[in-house]
């Protein structure tokens, strides 16, 4: 079948890269416009654009897909099935129209459970037992779609955002290849999405990993978790802001929430809602990362006034 890929995201390079080496025709890849990135704000294209062009395959970059000139080269490649996966835009009917067998969406998580673009931290922010891949028809409504199939695997114990992301990445080409097969074998019409189960999450920022120490420890030890490496999890020290690094412990400590309650050898213990949590590596707003103890040998006085 000839396929276009309109991909962006890290997570979708492995998936991008089986396809080239798989039996159908990948005939163009969409993805997003090069970004300054960094410091120096250096124009960085997305990783799999590089993987196309190694492979000779066309790229277009169009701010936005709805443009005129955007939906007319999709069309000049006359896919059978257009593959979506960590694009970063709403794709217009338009769009949707264009292939001659589908246009699917590789979605990383158990939909109609978390539609939307943190779906990874939200499944271990919530403390879940397994993700894994679906695969559905794309529609107007995000993450909407008929689901034709899915693929779950086990969340494993003290998993990071960032670890989780990379075995989904890993997982992603078989997903992919087994919807490729279904479609080649003729239409296939999907599952509807159970409306009353869905559950969304959005895109996340750095305040969104402001620790709050009025919930519980457990909580907050999935969203430590769950939050690395992006958007990441911090507190107030002071005026400044305090990273909070994986690992984490939960504790049995009691005491107003924000409290420092013990310094260990590497460690500092601060009271939650239920239960403390145990810090390990800190990184202070203008220093470098270092233990919580050590940070405690510099700024004991401003721990024993609490954590904002």
């Amino acid at each position: 079948m000839r396929l276009v890929f309109m991909v962006t995201g890290e997570i979708s390079e492995p998936t991008f890269a089986d396809a080239l080496a798989s039996g159908h025709e990948v005939v163009g890849l969409v993805t997003q416009p090069d970004r300054p990135v960094g410091r120096k704000q250096i124009m960085t294209a997305p990783r799999v654009k590089q993987l196309a062009l190694d492979a000779g395959i066309p790229v277009i970059q169009p701010e936005s897909v709805r443009r005129v000139e955007a939906l007319e080269q999709i069309k000049a490649w006359a896919p059978d099935v257009i593959v979506v996966m960590a694009y970063g835009q709403i794709l217009p009917q338009s769009l949707i129209d264009i292939p001659a067998r589908a246009i699917i969406n590789l979605h990383a998580s158990l939909l109609p459970k978390y539609r939307g673009a943190s779906c990874i931290q939200a499944a271990l922010k919530n403390g879940d037992a397994e993700t894994g891949w679906s695969v559905i028809h794309v529609v107007k409504k995000l993450d909407a779609g008929r689901v034709i199939l899915q693929q779950p695997f086990p969340i494993l114990e003290g998993e990071t955002g960032g670890e989780l992301h990379d075995r989904l990445a890993e997982a992603g080409p078989a997903a992919c290849r087994a919807a490729l097969e279904l479609l080649k074998q003729g239409p296939v019409k999907g599952v509807a999405q159970d409306e009353s189960l869905q559950t969304y999450a959005p895109k996340l920022g750095r305040k969104d990993g402001f620790l709050d120490w009025s919930k519980a420890a457990t909580e907050l030890e999935c969203l430590v978790r769950a939050y690395h490496p992006w958007p990441g999890t911090s507190a107030g020290l002071g005026s400044k802001r305090l990273k909070v690094f994986p690992p984490v412990g939960v504790g049995r400590g009691q005491g107003k929430p924000g409290e420092l309650l013990e310094v260990g050898e590497g460690t500092l213990e601060i009271a939650c809602g239920s239960g403390s949590l145990i810090l390990g590596e800190v990184q202070l707003e203008g220093s470098r990362r270092m233990s919580g103890g050590e940070l405690a040998r510099g700024h004991l006085e401003a721990l024993r006034s609490g954590l904002k």
